[in-house]
């Protein structure tokens, strides 16, 4: 993969100590829940609260109708429920608690519902500590790499990675900042030592269109189930993300459903050419709900 790094918060200390404890412990090392929710350039620390386009209805889930506003962050996992459209964007103000993204989540992610989300920060747009799942839903994530140097610009950083039911991503990584390595979607390669599978890409009947100068998609090994490569023509997974025919990295890489004909007016991605079956190599895929354990550290990759 490349050889980049990713930027550490104080919640990542916070959030390995308590991994580190529950596991001396011998309990899980994921949280059942967010403990917190930056929203709306406000913390909350109970759910049960709301605003204009948005509800956290319980700990481990948060409602988005129609939000428009700057950066969401949750310590711990989160479900978000999609309606309508959303959009969100790196916090301009100054609380330390989320840096350079959009959508931040110190756990498990998972977007799912009917609607979209738009989701922009000048690192990147949507960040995972652990799984980032998109079930049917519509994402755009970009990391613009304003400002950043010696670190990775990506639409989407995570864990692993998983698109199904349907999902649509559109993911973009770029800067031009010294040191500057911009991915599609990149995913954080530091196994937590308990068999998580931490640097891998899952799509599953569904689609995903990444695109960043580095590489489109980062990864160390990946699975395509009822889906194929678009982009690159006989795209596969290989030691440091999708590469072409011939074993180069990939700028674009599109994957669509086996047989899928592009819907009129789509407007979840770009437009992609026609290509060859892809290959997959093994790569595991968390079953709905089921959160991986153990964060990564934000590595040099």
């Amino acid at each position: 993969m490349f050889t980049a790094a990713f930027h550490t918060s104080r919640h990542y200390i916070l959030f390995t100590a308590m991994a580190c404890l529950c596991v001396l412990l011998g309990g899980p090392s994921y949280a059942a829940g967010a403990e917190s929710l930056i929203i709306a350039d406000a913390t909350y620390y109970e759910p049960g609260v709301s605003g204009p386009g948005w509800a956290w209805t319980d700990a481990g889930h948060l409602e988005l109708n129609g939000f428009s506003g700057e950066a969401i962050g949750a310590e711990g996992d989160l479900v978000v429920t999609l309606t309508g459209q959303n959009s969100v964007k790196e916090m301009q103000t100054s609380i330390v608690d989320i840096s350079q993204c959009g959508l931040e989540v110190w756990g498990n992610l998972t977007l799912r519902g009917t609607g979209s989300l738009t989701a922009t920060g000048s690192q990147c747009g949507i960040h995972a500590f652990q799984a980032l799942v998109v079930d049917g839903c519509t994402v755009n994530a970009q990391g613009d790499g304003a400002g950043i140097e010696d670190e990775v610009a990506a639409g989407l950083v995570a864990g692993l990675l998983v698109v199904r039911g349907g999902g649509r991503v559109a993911a973009t990584g770029g800067g031009s900042g010294s040191g500057v390595h911009a991915c599609g979607a990149f995913l954080l390669d530091e196994d937590p030592g308990d068999g998580a599978p931490f640097g891998t890409l899952s799509v599953d009947a569904s689609w995903l269109d990444a695109t960043g100068a580095d590489g489109g998609v980062g990864c160390l090994a990946g699975s395509l189930t009822s889906a194929r490569f678009v982009a690159p023509s006989g795209g596969a997974f290989g030691a440091r993300g999708v590469v072409d025919a011939g074993g180069a990295v990939a700028t674009h890489v599109a994957i669509e459903p086996e047989g899928a004909a592009k819907p009129a007016g789509e407007t979840g991605g770009r437009d992609v050419p026609g290509g060859g079956a892809g290959k997959s190599s093994a790569g595991a895929s968390p079953a709905a709900g089921e959160p991986t354990t153990g964060p990564t550290a934000n590595p040099t990759l």
